[in-house]
């Protein structure tokens, strides 16, 4: 019989480049690879630890003079809808969820164009072509599922969610919809269904990416209540929004060797822990 010694993953630094979320700073990520048997116990670990995945990538922000971007996550206990959320839920009512393999189809791509055209004109996706969309949707090495809803009447499709499965809940790793339904807040409704699809599976959390206090992009996700941040190396409860401007402070981030030192691993602990 054959036996095999784990690895540790390595990590690297990309280059700094202009941040999406906040003008005139500039954007660094800590990143490794997602691959192997191992893949999908290093996925539920260090997601806990505020990293994303992205195709066979893990990254998690890592700016020299900024510590903005602080992972965000829905306790479906601590969840209550509000009267806005709820009408949320009533005005979509219409619509039928479908999950499925990690297939990409045309249909979602002619709604993922449109979605961009209308949203994102100008953003980094902007030029993802049938194929960079179809390896965004398809190149996963953990369990991951597409949801699709569908108008139950015309059976159109109005809106994607790209799924990631944890073990301590589920992860929208990218969403898109028809931009034509505005007043539907389908953005805000998909995050909405998802609560309830982890509360179907008896799973407690909902990870919606990074929220970043300042950024008008980012501000809905402090609208949903038991709204949990990573910060600091814990999960907390999400206190006011403006407690947490500090973190643009060019003293708010440790170094990059501190910060992989204290990365835990599956099945063990961090290398060296922070002291206080």
């Amino acid at each position: 019989m054959r036996h095999t010694l784990p690895i540790a993953p390595q990590f690297y630094v990309t280059a700094p480049q202009p941040c999406p979320y906040l003008e005139g700073r500039m954007e660094r990520k800590l990143f490794t690879a997602l691959q192997g048997d191992g893949a999908q116990r290093l996925n539920d670990t260090l997601s806990k630890q505020g990293f994303r995945r992205s195709q066979n990538v893990l990254y998690r922000p890592s700016c020299a003079d900024c510590a903005a971007c602080l992972s965000a996550r829905v306790s479906v206990e601590n969840f209550s809808a509000s009267r806005s959320q709820r009408r949320t839920l009533k005005r979509n009512d219409h619509l039928d969820r479908r999950a499925t393999s990690p297939w990409a189809t045309e249909e979602q791509y002619e709604l993922f164009r449109k979605y961009l055209e209308d949203r994102h004109a100008n953003g980094g996706m902007a030029d993802m072509d049938t194929f960079e969309f179809a390896a965004m949707i398809e190149e996963t090495p953990i369990r991951t599922r597409v949801v699709e809803y569908a108008d139950r009447e015309s059976g159109d499709l109005v809106a994607v969610c790209l799924t990631d499965v944890f073990d301590d809940g589920i992860s929208m790793v990218y969403s898109f919809y028809d931009p034509d339904r505005q007043r539907n807040s389908l953005g805000t409704y998909i995050i909405l269904d998802h609560i309830e699809i982890a509360r179907e599976a008896g799973l407690p959390y909902v990870y919606l990416g990074y929220w970043v206090p300042g950024s008008a992009k980012m501000g809905y996700k402090a609208a949903f209540s038991g709204l949990e941040v990573y910060s600091g190396g814990t999960w907390q409860e999400m206190r006011d929004p403006a407690d947490y401007e500090a973190h643009c402070h060019p003293l708010s981030n440790d170094p990059i060797a501190e910060q992989v030192a204290n990365i835990s691993l599956p099945d063990s602990k961090p290398l060296r822990t922070k002291k206080y």
